[in-house]
């Protein structure tokens, strides 16, 4: 089951969805990733740079089961940019802020995909009424695009490795408990995909992320109220 209702779909926004993910997949997570190398190198540690993830190209990040988690549930993860906390002057802190500098990333680009849905709303009566198949599948794609990034923002924050979560975890968790817990990340991981796969945690995430898009989407509406 996944986080979106497909039964309340038609065709052609199943269609939109998908090339949606795929979007997210070449561009939106390359993003993600790079926050995370942009910021780690800002504080000192080359690492990610040095292994080749200061770079949007998306092939140096994707993961495989991550991108299949993407395309079937909506949310997934990319692969984690290594990092060095022994080069920050504050290993906690640089990590917690490396790792946070991920989901910011993804709620920056959902505010600008909720910007455009709101610019189109306001601004695109003309071509709704000259084309309306191709105004709804503009909506639809910003819609979506917006929708995972909402998603991947709060899914990331996960207390779970390999997830930003996790590392965001261990700069407030006393080490001795945070490996203690780490031993098992393993069957963490499994843990989370079954409950992703059959659904258990599409109703919290889903809860989350809403209310993440939907204050968005309210700072994002404000400028376009004049033109109501």
């Amino acid at each position: 089951m996944s986080i979106f209702n497909f039964a309340s779909m038609d065709k052609t926004q199943m269609l939109i969805m998908i090339a949606a993910k795929v979007f997210v997949l070449l561009c939106v997570l390359p993003v993600h990733e790079y926050a995370h190398a942009l910021v780690a190198t800002k504080l000192g540690d080359k690492t990610a740079k040095l292994s080749g993830r200061l770079t949007l190209l998306p092939f140096a990040h994707l993961d495989l089961w991550g991108s299949i988690m993407i395309l079937l549930c909506g949310i997934g993860y990319a692969k984690p940019v290594p990092v060095n906390p022994n080069n920050f002057k504050n290993p906690k802190k640089g990590m917690a802020i490396t790792a946070l500098a991920g989901p910011v990333s993804n709620l920056i680009m959902a505010f600008v995909f909720l910007i455009f849905v709101n610019a189109l709303s306001a601004f695109g009566a003309s071509l709704y009424a000259s084309n309306r198949l191709l105004y709804t599948i503009i909506y639809y794609f910003l819609y979506f695009a917006a929708n995972i990034n909402a998603t991947l923002a709060v899914f990331n924050l996960l207390p779970v490795p390999p997830l930003d979560g996790s590392r965001i975890f261990w700069a407030i968790l006393p080490d001795k408990y945070y490996f203690k817990v780490m031993q098992y990340e393993r069957y963490i991981m499994i843990a989370m995909f079954v409950l992703l796969l059959t659904g258990v945690l599409s109703v919290p995430i889903s809860f989350l992320s809403g209310w993440a898009l939907k204050g968005l989407n309210y700072v994002a509406s404000l400028p376009f109220k004049f033109f109501a």
